[in-house]
């Protein structure tokens, strides 16, 4: 193939969709191109067409959508090809990563069945050679055990494992064109690294052209070559990842970047942590650096006399706590977490953070009465709960909320949103007609959210305003304890700074005690006053978010930091050799 032929031209693609009869547009006259070897970044708040545009170069959109323009995929037009010719270039020639592996996996199948069938199907690989590509290709994307991977279903695996597995489905067949639809957006930061490895490794091997569609500006300055920014279905600005992280010129694209969490922006020091991770991997340290670990450590010791007399009451409380998953059927006990020792205070928020399936949502869950604990003792908005009854956790949950991480399958589909956040003080309180409506619009105005947005159904709303509404559902009795589980990985940026406002502004007025779950160290940075590592089921670190961040002394932490992208190409392109010296240096 000619080097300078593009593997995809995209010309005057447009998207529209029917809806009461009239044609909304999604996307209008897009024009780019992506050559061998080379990556396309398309960025953009949610609805601004990424997706339905990109769905549209296999002709994945539904039926009342409307595809006009003109696709080539190596020359050869794509648009007005029969379903049949289209099908043969899906998965062999062109592979798409979903965003949400849960409904893009076949929950009856087990992982290993799918990608044996793309293989066979592509292919006609015989079933033994296709179950060690399949072994292989799970290996590939670091999932810790392939084969129990490969004789698992869906719902078996965690998230981050589940995206690991369709990624893997996805690159099997080495495509030409991969388009990547947020492919990190459910990833920790370890595995996130690990994943960007792997596609920039597909692409150096097989010269591949990658299509990535994501609100992740740190995942955009790691692996891109060239940037789209789009903005109500335009692309508003162009450029190289270096021209336009350096100067952008659209107000959108300025707005966007200002709107990105970064390492350092909280506090009066910018966070250091690249000279004490560069340490830990030569296993020496300078004079500067010894100086500012020195300095580190009296800050330690500063904050942990701090912490010791802080006379704040603990609210959340786990003693020596472990916490198991019975056995079901064939499936052997599994024990999830163990010597659990964590408090958090009136007012506080806790970052908890950890890579996928080192038990961090097992925690958050465990601490408002929905997983039994095992062992040990754990003390809730004054209730021990270490054996508690069906009864005495129905009144627990009175005082305690749960913000999930994904509010479109949190949310009930056929009610509108105002009886969704009613719904606890309905329950709990047996508040009804005019007092309940007054509360609701209350609730509505808190997370702010127009109040006549209270008749409207979730799928009305985008996704920053439906996780508002879960926000104002959590919050609606007044909780004393509110866990945070990944609630803003699937908002773009300028949405998770607003959310992230939101919930700091709340936390301030009504002192509740948090958990923040999160694997976006960035966010923690900016909501935490205290930071708990977990590994494999165990609390491997724990301090204040100057010492988690500013001086890890676990290698862990220390891989953790130094996987977390930053949105800076030329310092990012520095943070991923360093984390290749740790995790060399790991390996010796």
């Amino acid at each position: 193939m000619n080097n300078q032929t593009p593997v995809l031209e995209v010309t005057d693609l447009s998207v529209d969709f029917g809806v009461d009869g009239v044609w909304i547009p999604a996307a209008k006259k897009l024009n780019y191109s992506i050559q061998p070897g080379k990556v396309l970044a398309i960025v953009g708040e949610s609805g601004s067409g990424k997706s339905a545009s990109s769905m549209a170069i296999l002709d994945l959109l539904p039926q009342n959508s409307r595809i006009g323009g003109s696709v080539k995929l190596d020359g050869r037009e794509l648009t007005g090809l029969k379903p049949q010719e289209l099908r043969r270039v899906r998965g062999r020639q062109v592979a798409v990563i979903f965003q949400e592996p849960m409904t893009a996996l076949n929950p009856v199948y087990t992982i290993g069945f799918q990608i044996i069938e793309t293989l066979r199907a592509h292919f006609g690989t015989s079933p033994h050679d296709a179950k060690i590509r399949a072994l292989e290709l799970l290996a590939m994307v670091e999932l810790p055990d392939p084969v129990k991977a490969f004789n698992s279903y869906p719902h078996q695996l965690s998230g981050g494992q589940r995206q690991r597995a369709m990624i893997a489905q996805s690159i099997s067949c080495d495509p030409k064109l991969l388009i990547a639809d947020e492919p990190t957006t459910a990833l920790d930061v370890t595995v996130q690294a690990e994943i960007l490895d792997l596609l920039r490794s597909l692409r150096d091997r097989l010269d591949s052209a990658i299509l990535l569609i994501t609100h992740d500006m740190g995942v955009v300055a790691d692996i891109a070559d060239d940037i789209a920014v789009m903005r109500r279905g335009l692309i508003v600005e162009t450029g190289t990842v270096e021209e336009v992280f350096s100067a952008p010129r659209h107000p959108y694209t300025i707005a966007l970047l200002e709107a990105v969490p970064h390492l350092g922006q909280r506090g009066d020091e910018d966070i250091d942590t690249s000279a004490a991770l560069a340490a830990a991997s030569e296993g020496g340290v300078d004079d500067a650096l010894r100086e500012r670990i020195t300095v580190n450590e009296r800050l330690a010791e500063v904050a942990r006399v701090a912490a010791e007399s802080d006379t704040r009451p603990v609210i959340v409380k786990f003693e020596d706590v472990a916490i198991e998953y019975p056995k079901h059927g064939r499936v052997p006990a599994f024990r999830a977490a163990e010597h659990i020792d964590l408090q958090i205070r009136e007012g506080e928020v806790v970052g908890l953070v950890g890579e996928s399936g080192s038990g961090k949502t097992t925690l958050g869950r465990s601490a408002i009465g929905l997983i039994p604990i095992a062992a040990g003792k754990l003390t809730v908005a004054g209730q021990d709960i270490s054996h508690a009854s069906r009864d005495d956790i129905r009144t627990l949950h009175r005082s305690v909320g749960i913000v999930f991480q994904d509010p479109s399958s949190s949310l009930n589909p056929r009610i509108p949103i105002g009886d969704s956040i009613g719904e606890p003080l309905l329950l709990a309180r047996g508040l009804k007609g005019a007092a309940l409506n007054t509360e609701v619009e209350r609730l509505l105005d808190a997370v702010q959210l127009p109040r006549s947005y209270r008749t409207r159904y979730p799928h009305e709303l985008s996704g920053g305003q439906k996780q508002r509404v879960g926000i104002a559902r959590a919050l609606s009795l007044k909780p004393q304890v509110l866990i945070a589980d990944e609630p803003t990985s699937a908002l773009d940026v300028s949405v998770q700074a607003r959310v992230l406002e939101l919930m700091q502004a709340l936390q301030k007025e009504m002192h509740f005690a948090c958990l923040f779950i999160t694997h976006d160290l960035a966010v923690i940075d900016v909501l935490a006053d205290r930071i708990a590592v977990m590994h494999q089921g165990a609390l491997v670190e724990m301090g204040t978010r100057d010492q988690i961040l500013r001086n890890p002394q676990q290698a862990y932490t220390q891989r953790l930091l130094a996987a977390v992208p930053l949105p800076d190409p030329a310092a990012q392109r520095e943070r991923r050799e360093l984390r290749r010296e740790l995790l060399a240096a790991g390996a010796d």
